[in-house]
């Protein structure tokens, strides 16, 4: 969430109602969702572009 929204990120999770339960992600999270399909939600809601949703790499990939 951080790397992605950074500051707005708490916010998203307390106030933003997700179309797929009208529940915001904490609520869904607190309801014992799982965290990935709660997060693919929120990308797919907010227009995260697709190659994102699985997160940023931390280390480049090398190629052998």
């Amino acid at each position: 969430m951080l790397d992605e929204f950074g500051q707005l990120a708490d916010a998203i999770l307390s106030d933003l109602r997700l179309d797929t339960s009208d529940q915001t992600p904490n609520q869904q999270l607190a309801a014992g969702a799982e965290p990935r399909d709660v997060w693919l939600a929120i990308c797919a809601q907010l227009a995260v572009p697709k190659e994102r949703w699985q997160g940023r790499l931390k280390t480049p990939r090398h190629a052998d």
